[in-house]
Formats: structure tokens, C-alpha cells, sequence
């Protein structure tokens, strides 16, 4: 057993405390240290029999969450002692009732937002998680404050899970991914998003994490060297013109390096972007404009800017607050170098968020676009009966999207998610003018409801008194509150059918001699082979469900007796017949692939939507009707999974291939050089275990796009094959396609 030295860890809680204390965001007054203080020491009192996995005080835990929601976020007094307090009532024999006793209302509130968070029920017909991320935002209708220390805590608990179990790191990090981050990101609290992201990766995907990290150490001192060119020549001329300001160089997060590697499917080297300048200035409110567009104009004298990466965050705010003027420059040495140019209040409330907001608002009555969208999602909170699982997907997808400017027939300027149609602008209006659209203009002219909008486009809604939602209006909306809106509409007209339905199922049964009770409604929702009650009310309302099919159940019903001896002879001369049907496609693999710590082979299917092939990194995932499904472990779809679903992954690993081919598909550009055609199939055809199975190939105008299908053994042979591609003269890219 380990031995604790008491004396030396009081001295760092100590240490801790008045670190707290100094990093405090706001001047504290003396009424504001009190309560911090008496925070303190129950929360010491409270967890002093407790400790962290990795060993040490569990204390230190719930200290550094309140810095990081006094430092990194800039909240008060309250936040800071409700940080402190926030796991007492969960892990303790505290209630809320003790915490208002001994604070006050406001602080009691905050910590019973926490602990509603953490204390889920669980839900057998939906995700645990993603119920577990509904209930935490359903937590903002109380106050937003809760969600921010919740993103403080989920941030200290990513900076400290070495001494964690490697599945509970990917299943935590995964949710981190999934909804903290970009949560993180909608609350204007850049930092905190950049920070989750990079630990996230690093439990996800820890090999390219680490390979990421070392070649940004490799090339440190060379960028370094080459932002201090730069900035040295902005600084003279900067000086020159009596601004006051500081320059700082900004390394691109890992996971954004990583995510345009993904996505451009290019290598380190190829990033083009990975640095940023920073350019802070000081300002009046009076001149902020004008000096940033002054720097812009300093900026641009000696470095030639890329027309199309102005970014005017100034004029048109995003909808999280962020102000800015971004600038993509041409450096030295042909690199391309974005310049970001912020006043110091900019920069705060770029780094401090919701908090950095409020503190420049000065009582100003305004909505100001924060709290236009906490109300929106307040909306779509009350009005939501979607499973937990759809509703964070939708809300998730609201939360990153890119964003467009579009305006009203009068002028006025609204912000829309990046793939907004002309029917989600209705929405975004009035939910009654979104349920009444008829028709919309787009810059004059007449658009389906569809039509996707571009920013600068000026949208006119026609609406009618007639007009009412559509089942097809769904595939019409990308935004979640259009979404919400037109289930809700949809939802209501099929209960109303449904009770109609209902009456009439009753006096038709009632012909047959039967009498509807809850019994004879399972039957008949098996026998029409629907999901639940509703659906065969509403199908007997609309008249789908005829009479002729009710008096065959009736008849079925009265011949149960029969039908039971029927089904059992039928089952046993059939079983052999149904076995060969349901035997998995793939029944012949079954050496190759093993499942969880005992190495179980188990019948398997390998998953379309990425296409794993032997040596690819996977794991399993347990559908509810088709088996266990095997993706790739960078598959698009493993962080949802992992996130909502972490207690149906299966850890998988390949233990044997040399039995079995698989199909890969390759794209290959270049040059269009003579010869390359034949260089190329002499390669793939000179490859040990490789068939080529299809190959297409195109010249346009001096550009060579050709596309092969190969069937290999593993990715050993594969990565093998590509290699030798990429070595023939006039190639370019070599990448291989998982969706065929």
C-alpha cells in the first residue's frame, strides 16, 4: 500500500487554493472571497475520505475545475463556489436543501443542474449517453452557467484518464468528440473546444496523435523562424503608424491538422496552413473597425492576400459573437499564412465566450445572438418528442455548422446553418409562418421550398391559411427547430387521425365479436406487423386497414388452437431451410476475426460504410437485427457509436488472413506522361497476391485520372502495392475509396 504523506498534499491543496484565488478572472470582492472560501472547506470536508484513481486527493479535482471556470471561461464568485461543490452532492451524504442552507439559492441551483447531469436513469430503448446529453441540455433552460462547468469538469477529466482502462478512454473521449466539443465551440469557448478536440484524438486515434505531435516538434524551430520573418516586418510597419498591439504566432490545433488531412486526404507535409499570426490591438469602441481594416491595409502591402479567404467576421458577426478579420496571405517562400486580426475585447470574448459577452453587454437590452439561440434551443427543447439519439443528433448537427447571411424582403440580416433551404429560413422567422409556407422568392425569384440558400440571397416567404406540413417537408430542412417544428405539426395530425381510428377499430371489432382491450391490440399490432398502437389506429383511421384483413384476423384469432399445431410441425421440416437463409454472408471468415478478451470467434458481417479489410484497425458493433457489424476504427460513424452506444462495441483484431481475398478500389491522378498506362498495370500485375479485378482510366487535358480494382489478402499487400504506384514517374496521389 501506498503510503500518503498528509502533511506535504494539505500544503499543496493549500497551494491550489490560493492559485484560485490569483487566477480569479473578475477582482473578487470581500464578500466574493468569503463564499469561495466556505466553498473550499466543505468541499475539502465533504471528499476528504475520497480519492481519484490515479491515487492522489480527489479534492485537487474539483480545484482545478473552478480554475479553469475562473480562468479559461471568466465566471464569478457563484460559478467558481458551485465548481468547487459541484460532485459533493453526487459523491456525498450533502443534499441540495445543506448547499442552499450554507450558500445561497443561486449556487444550490448550479450544483443540482450538475448533479441532474450526472445521475441518469437508464432508458432500455434509447442510448444511455445520449439520454445522459439530452438531460444536460435540457439543463439549460435553468442556466447556461451549469453546461459551461460541466464543460470545465469533462475538460479536467480528459487532461487526467492516463490511469484509466483503455476502452473507458475511447468511450469517454469519443463522447468528448461527439458533443463537449462542439458544444464548447457554439459557447464561443475556442479554447476549451481546442483542447477537448486534441485529447480526443489522442485517445481515439493515439498513432496519429503521436505522429502528429512529433513531426510538429521536428519542424517547430523552422516555424518559429519563419513567423519571426514576418512578424518582423509587420511590427516596423505597425510601429510606424502609432498602433498599439501585440503579435502572436498560433500553431493550428492537432486535430485541426488531422481533420484536413482526413478530409483533403493529404499527408502532414501538405497541410498547407498549419500557423497562424495573430495581430491584437488596442482600441476605443469608436475606432475598432476602422483600425482593423487599417491593419488589414498594412498587412496586404507586403504580403499578397488570397481574394477568396477574407473572412469579415467584424461586419457580420458569427452567431457564437466572434469577431474578427481573418486574412490568408502569401508568405515567403510560396507558403500560404493566415493573419487574424482582433481588438483586445474581440480577443476576450473569442477566448472567454458566453462570459467575455456579458461582462462587454453593459446592460444593454438587446438580444444579442447568444441568447437569440439559447432561446431557440429552449424551443426545441420544450416542443421535443424525438428519441433522445435523434434529438442529439439533431441538435449536434446545429452545433458546428458553417454559417451563411442572408436577408429579410426589408434588409434585415439573419444567420442560417451552411445548407439552410428556403423553408428553414421561414422557420427561423416564426414557427406559424414556417407551418404556413406556400411558396418562397429567392432574390425575386419563385424557388422550391428546397432551394438552397447562398449568402446575400434576400428570401420572401408566401404563406397561406391552408397550407399545412407535409411528411415530405422533413427531406426539405437541415435545421433542428424546422425539424422539431414539423414533427410536432405531424405528431398532432396523427393522434387526432389515431383517436378517430380508434372509435371505429372498437365498432368494427365489435361486428366480429370481439372486444378491444389491450390484449387483443398487441395481436393486432403482430398480426398487421406494425411497431405500436398508434400506427394501427391511425392506419384504421386513414383507411388502410380494410375490413376483409379484419375479419382474416378474427378468423386467425378463432383458429389459434390449429394454428399452433400447424406452426409447430411447419417450424421443424423448415428449420434446416431457415438456417441456410439466415447463415451470415460472410461464413467462411470466421478465423479471421476474434472478438473481446477471450478471443471469441463469432459470426460477423463487415460494414458498407467503410469497407475494413484484414490488417485495417476495427472493432465490432451489435446491431439490433443484423449481428455484429465491423467498422474501422476511423470510420465517420465510430464516434457516434462509441459515444451513444459504448455497451454495444466489441473490441475486434484480425488473427489470420492468408485464407481469404478481399476487393480494395484505388484512385490514382497525375500527369498524363507517355507510357504511364502500361508502367502502371506492370506494377499492379508485378505485385505477389494481387489480381486486378476492373480498371478505368481518362486523360483531360494533360491530367490522368484512373481508378483499379484489386483483390488483395490484407493491407500489408495493399500498402505495399500503393507505395510502388506512387513511385512511377508522373504520379500523384494514390488514395484508397472505402464506400464502393
Amino acid at each position: 500500500m501506498i503510503e500518503i504523506d498528509t502533511e506535504k498534499e494539505n500544503k499543496a491543496i493549500a497551494q491550489e487554493y490560493k492559485e484560485l484565488l490569483r487566477i480569479s478572472y473578475q477582482t473578487l470582492t470581500d464578500e466574493d472571497k468569503k463564499l469561495i472560501r466556505k466553498a473550499f472547506d466543505v468541499a475539502v470536508d465533504a471528499h476528504k475520505d475520497q480519492r481519484r484513481k490515479s491515487g492522489e486527493a480527489y479534492i485537487f479535482h474539483p480545484i482545478a475545475v473552478a480554475k479553469i471556470v475562473a480562468s479559461e471561461i471568466g465566471l464569478g464568485a457563484t460559478s467558481i463556489a458551485a465548481a468547487l461543490l459541484h460532485d459533493v452532492v453526487e459523491d456525498t451524504l450533502m443534499t441540495v436543501q445543506d448547499i442552499e442552507r450554507l450558500f445561497n439559492p443561486k449556487v444550490a441551483q448550479l450544483v443540482e443542474g450538475l448533479t441532474k447531469i450526472s445521475m441518469v436513469q437508464k432508458d432500455l430503448n434509447a442510448s444511455i449517453q445520449a439520454e445522459n446529453f439530452r438531460k444536460m441540455i435540457l439543463t439549460l433552460n435553468d442556466d447556461v452557467r451549469v453546461i459551461l462547468i460541466k464543460l470545465a469538469d469533462r475538460l479536467h477529466n480528459m487532461q487526467t484518464m492516463d490511469s484509466m482502462q483503455e476502452d473507458k478512454q475511447t468511450k469517454i473521449a469519443s463522447e468528448t468528440l461527439y458533443i463537449y466539443a462542439p458544444l464548447a465551440h457554439r459557447l464561443g469557448l475556442y479554447n476549451i473546444k481546442t483542447k477537448l478536440e486534441d485529447l480526443g484524438l489522442k485517445y481515439t486515434e493515439p498513432v496519429i496523435y503521436n505522429e502528429i505531435v512529433s513531426k510538429i516538434k521536428e519542424t517547430k524551430e523552422e516555424q518559429d523562424a519563419y513567423i519571426k520573418d514576418i512578424s518582423d516586418v509587420l511590427k516596423t510597419a505597425l510601429d510606424a503608424e502609432g498602433i498599439d498591439y501585440i503579435i502572436k504566432g498560433r500553431p493550428k490545433s492537432i486535430y485541426s491538422i488531422r481533420r484536413k488531412m482526413k478530409a483533403q486526404n493529404v499527408s502532414f507535409d501538405e497541410v498547407y496552413d498549419k500557423f497562424a499570426l495573430r495581430i491584437v490591438y488596442k482600441s476605443t469602441p469608436h475606432e475598432e473597425k476602422f483600425l482593423a481594416w487599417k491593419i488589414y491595409s498594412i498587412v496586404t502591402d507586403y504580403y499578397r492576400p488570397s481574394p477568396s479567404r477574407l473572412r469579415d467576421w467584424i461586419s457580420s458577426p458569427k452567431s457564437t459573437g466572434y469577431e474578427a478579420l481573418h486574412i490568408t496571405v502569401m508568405g515567403p517562400k510560396g507558403r500560404w499564412v493566415e493573419v487574424q486580426v482582433r481588438s483586445e475585447r474581440m480577443d476576450e470574448i473569442a477566448e472567454k465566450g458566453y462570459a467575455a459577452h456579458y461582462k462587454y453587454k453593459n446592460g444593454a437590452t438587446e438580444e444579442n445572438e447568444l441568447d437569440a439561440w439559447l432561446n431557440l434551443l429552449k424551443e426545441a427543447l420544450e416542443s421535443s418528442e424525438t428519441n433522445a439519439v435523434d434529438f442529439v443528433e439533431d441538435f449536434k448537427m446545429n452545433l458546428y455548422s458553417k454559417e451563411i447571411f442572408v436577408f429579410t424582403p426589408k434588409g434585415e440580416i439573419k444567420s442560417l446553418p451552411k445548407g439552410a433551404t428556403s423553408l428553414d429560413f421561414a422557420f427561423s422567422i416564426h414557427s406559424e409562418i414556417g407551418i404556413r409556407t406556400r411558396g418562397t422568392r429567392v432574390n425575386g425569384k419563385l424557388v422550391p421550398l428546397n432551394f438552397e440558400l447562398k449568402s446575400g440571397d434576400q428570401i420572401e416567404v408566401i404563406t397561406s391559411q391552408h397550407q399545412k406540413p407535409t411528411a415530405n417537408w422533413l427531406d426539405y430542412v437541415t435545421t433542428s427547430r424546422a425539424k422539431t417544428k414539423i414533427k410536432n405539426v405531424l405528431n398532432e395530425n396523427t393522434k387526432k387521425i389515431g383517436e378517430e381510428g380508434k372509435e371505429l377499430l372498437t365498432r368494427k371489432l365489435k361486428h366480429l365479436k370481439i372486444t378491444l382491450n389491450e390484449s387483443v391490440v398487441n395481436e393486432l399490432v403482430n398480426f398487421f406487423k406494425l411497431k405500436t398502437s398508434l400506427d394501427l389506429f391511425y392506419r384504421v383511421g386513414i383507411g388502410a386497414i380494410e375490413n376483409q384483413q379484419l375479419k382474416d384476423y378474427a378468423a386467425q384469432k378463432s383458429n389459434t388452437f390449429i394454428n399452433f399445431f400447424k406452426n409447430k410441425i411447419k417450424r421443424s421440416t423448415s428449420s434446416t431451410a431457415d438456417e441456410d437463409i439466415h447463415r451470415p454472408i460472410i461464413s467462411s471468415n470466421y478465423d479471421l476475426l476474434v472478438f473481446g478478451k477471450e478471443h471469441d470467434k463469432l459470426d460477423y458481417k463487415l460494414s458498407p460504410c467503410c469497407n475494413p479489410i484484414p490488417g485495417d484497425d476495427v472493432f465490432g458493433f451489435v446491431t439490433i437485427n443484423e449481428g455484429i457489424k465491423v467498422h474501422k476504427k476511423d470510420c465517420p460513424n465510430a464516434i457516434g457509436m462509441q459515444s451513444n452506444y459504448a455497451y454495444r462495441i466489441m473490441t475486434a483484431k484480425w488473427i489470420d488472413s492468408s485464407q481469404e481475398e478481399f476487393k480494395a478500389i484505388i484512385n490514382i491522378t497525375g500527369m498524363d506522361v507517355l507510357g504511364l498506362t502500361n508502367q502502371l498495370t506492370k506494377v499492379i500485375s508485378n505485385n505477389m497476391h494481387v489480381n486486378i479485378q476492373s480498371i478505368s482510366l481518362s486523360t483531360d487535358a494533360g491530367i490522368f485520372h484512373g481508378q483499379v480494382a484489386v483483390i488483395v489478402q490484407n493491407n500489408t499487400i495493399l500498402k505495399k502495392m500503393i507505395n510502388n504506384i506512387k513511385k512511377i514517374d508522373g504520379i500523384d496521389k494514390v488514395t484508397r475509396v472505402y464506400k464502393t
